[in-house]
């Protein structure tokens, strides 16, 4: 067998470093096809510097500074977070605004998905029962309530795609009425209303909590159904009516028949695909990210805005060192703006917190070549694609709160892959797309999540956990073009139901995490 020839790969012609990408890496003396000799052994995804580089020297990837050398770096060393000083974080004064006036995307027509149509106008790609929750006191009623409809119930709802419990940590022992409070309470009514869901809404309550259902699902938070809005259905544990743990049970049974009899008669037909609303993130990142995966994901991303459809991009953290970029795309100065907003108000709230945006790399993130938080955000910003960004939520804000229809939005999230999903949940997502270099198993009972490799050595180790392996472009077997139309292609597919992800598959499904920067009590 032959040893593959040793592969580097730059971003841009002004960068004096590289990333080797050779499985396992290269060791120490190893000739590059560009004539540079390896000075150390270099792992995979970890840079090489492609020059000399003097001490306090720029440090340059994506045609960006992402550190400045503690001390010379010889040409062909290997180049680590050990070895730069992190630049500061860009000022949000002076940014460019809607300054970049890209060439206008050329429509993407006939393409259709079978998805599920709601009153609201909104789309489902599955059809599942949703029971929210006020309190994190009735998690194991409900869980064990669940496992009973699915087993005893599900069956004679053959259209009816799954039942899934809407359990968090919120809901008692918060400062309910504190600055912040606003976000999980919010971001909980919104999932309640996600477009999977069907517009069904049930809860189940223990009674004492201060997150009432009242105040979680107050009155016009339903869309009308037949000129009136539905009442809220609510089981309460604390109940008079309710003895002994089974009585709790029969009646979160008996209140689900009702939603699952309505659901059942849904039936899928053709949409649009301007109907779907991708959530896009990344977790487990290493330096393949931004060379294969998010690249991908970006030309999905262009296709979809084409087509019609909804792409959110996240992770705060994530695009702050880019944040340039940002303002600089956005389709007006309002949204320029209120992207600022967000930026500055999650600079104040790290730094409450003695933390800035360097606390978001991982260990992984650096075993898999990323330096620094200002080299992940330039791989990271990718996955939104060349598009004008038209508009920009808050944490746990749904589209229609700010009246997006459609387009590429910035949905201001954390970076914690939990969090950030949860939150694409209340925005509105009804597919969620994730890319991961490191490997993780994440996935969401609420909605299909197409996972993608960013190196072929992960898509062949975890081949039933990985739907699209994006390594083939740095394997030279592959476009990122056509990667991005497989992964277009895909999402119609699993939108109609005709394909599941491996998460679907196995089941596998991290719990609801709401963001809370409020105080707890």
């Amino acid at each position: 067998m032959s040893t593959p020839a040793p592969l580097s790969i730059s971003m841009h012609p002004a960068d004096n470093v590289a990333i080797i990408a050779n499985d396992g890496g290269l060791p120490a003396g190893t000739l590059l096809p560009s004539g540079l000799v390896l000075v150390d052994k270099v792992p995979q995804a970890h840079k090489v510097a492609l020059a000399d580089i003097p001490e306090g020297g720029e440090v340059r990837r994506y045609n960006v500074v992402i550190g400045y050398a503690l001390k010379p770096i010889p040409a062909g060393s290997w180049v680590h977070e050990r070895l730069l000083q992190m630049p500061e974080a860009r000022s949000l004064e002076g940014l460019p605004i809607a300054t970049v006036k890209p060439p206008e995307l050329l429509p993407l027509e006939g393409y259709t998905f079978e998805g599920y149509r709601n009153a609201d106008g909104t789309v489902g790609t599955r059809n599942i029962l949703a029971i929210t929750t006020t309190v994190q006191c009735v998690a194991g009623v409900l869980d064990f309530a669940v496992s009973r409809i699915k087993a005893e119930l599900l069956p004679r709802y053959p259209n009816v795609d799954d039942v899934v419990g809407l359990e968090h940590s919120y809901g008692c022992g918060v400062a309910i009425d504190a600055v912040g409070a606003e976000i999980p309470q919010r971001t909980l009514r919104n999932i309640s209303h996600n477009p999977n869901f069907g517009g069904e809404v049930m809860v189940v309550s223990l009674g004492c909590e201060k997150l009432q259902p009242e105040r979680l699902l107050p009155p016009g938070s339903f869309p009308i159904v037949d000129e009136r809005e539905p009442e809220l259905d609510v089981v309460c544990l604390q109940d008079e009516a309710h003895v002994g743990f089974m009585s709790m049970i029969d009646s979160i049974m008996e209140r689900a028949k009702t939603h699952l009899e309505r659901l059942n008669a849904r039936r899928r037909e053709t949409v649009p695909a301007s109907a779907l609303v991708v959530g896009v993130q990344c977790g487990g990142s290493d330096a393949f990210s931004g060379v294969t995966a998010n690249p991908a994901v970006g030309f999905c991303t262009d296709l979809l805005v084409r087509a019609g459809a909804t792409v959110m991009f996240s992770e705060v953290t994530e695009v702050r060192d880019g944040i340039d970029q940002l303002t600089a795309r956005a389709s007006t100065s309002e949204v320029a703006e209120a992207m600022i907003e967000e930026m500055a108000w999650y600079d104040a709230y790290l730094d409450k917190g003695k933390v800035d945006r360097s606390a978001n790399t991982t260990p992984g993130n650096k075993k898999g070549g990323l330096s620094n938080i200002v080299e992940k955000a330039m791989g990271s910003i990718i996955k939104s694609g060349t598009a004008p960004i038209t508009g920009v939520l808050s944490p746990g804000q749904r589209l229609s709160d700010r009246g997006i229809a459609s387009g590429l939005v910035y949905a201001a999230t954390p970076a914690s892959d939990f969090i950030c999903g949860t939150l694409q949940l209340a925005a509105g997502m009804n597919l969620h797309v994730f890319t991961t270099g490191r490997g993780t198993p994440y996935g969401l009972a609420q909605v299909p999540v197409i996972k993608v490799a960013t190196r072929s050595d992960l898509a062949r180790r975890w081949h039933d956990l990985m739907d699209v392996n994006a390594g083939r472009i740095a394997d030279g077997e592959a476009t990122i073009e056509e990667i991005g139309w497989e992964m277009f292609r895909l999402m119609l597919d699993v939108a109609s139901g005709r394909k599941k992800t491996w998460a679907e598959q196995w089941k596998l499904h991290n719990a609801l995490v709401l963001f809370n920067p409020a105080p707890v009590t």
